[in-house]
């Protein structure tokens, strides 16, 4: 499995690695996803060891990451009004009233530089899209926030997103630092060092203020479960 990765010159290597194919297959083997409906330690993940001790890496906490069960846990997501970002393609849009609007969404938090987690809760998310097919965008939407907006630009996130085949319904997001990370801290995924920032998945209809956040790696059937669920309760 080979993802293309923007690196910080500015360069596109191709990335083939064994910890991604072998955390993406625990996931579609269900084996990282719980259906437990609990609270969780949010920074539990990163309290863990990492894999191999003493090793110098930048991306050990992430790694971590998948040692635990993907958990879902009602979430408060408070997000604030006037929220101006950029998608992929550079264009203006205004968070609430745009790209979510009337959707029930589902969130998921990376940055580019990343060779490990963000490719996989990427790949996840692509099957997602896959399983949605016949969904209008207009009804669920898929959307991805960097958590580096200062090397992140809407052009890397283009660059970086086209490994995952994002389709008119996902929509991959940046901006200026201070906007980002007032939207990551109403999302609950703000760190003040991104690369710690936790895995986790949000899904929620923005309309009732009904939110469900997952830790760790929940499987594409369990996001798409959630999110027709949440469309049937519109009509129910």
């Amino acid at each position: 499995m080979t993802f293309n990765i923007l690196g910080e010159n500015g360069k596109t290597t191709v990335f083939t690695g064994l910890v991604i194919t072998t955390l993406l297959v625990l996931v579609l083997a269900g084996d990282i996803y719980a259906h437990e409906l609990k609270p969780v330690d949010p920074h539990a993940q990163h309290k863990m060891a990492t894999l191999s001790a003493g090793e110098d890496d930048p991306h050990a906490q992430h790694k971590t990451s998948a040692a635990s069960a993907a958990k879902v846990a009602m979430a408060e997501i408070d997000l604030p009004d006037g929220m101006s970002m950029l998608n992929q393609f550079g264009d203006k849009v205004d968070l609430r009233e745009e790209v979510i609007g009337n959707r029930i969404v589902a969130i998921n938090f990376v940055y580019t530089t990343c060779t490990t987690v963000c490719p996989v809760i990427s790949s996840i998310f692509s099957m997602v899209q896959n399983r949605l097919t016949g969904i209008s965008d207009k009804d669920i939407a898929l959307i991805t926030v960097t958590v580096d907006p200062t090397r992140d630009t809407p052009h890397r996130l283009l660059s970086y997103s086209k490994s995952f085949s994002p389709g008119a319904g996902w929509s991959w997001l940046t901006g200026d630092k201070k906007t980002v990370d007032k939207v990551l801290s109403a999302m609950g995924a703000y760190t003040q060092n991104f690369e710690d920032h936790p895995a986790m998945v949000l899904i929620g209809d923005d309309s009732k203020s009904e939110w469900y956040r997952f830790y760790g790696f929940p499987a594409p059937n369990a996001i798409e479960s959630k999110l027709r669920e949440l469309l049937g309760n519109r009509s129910s």
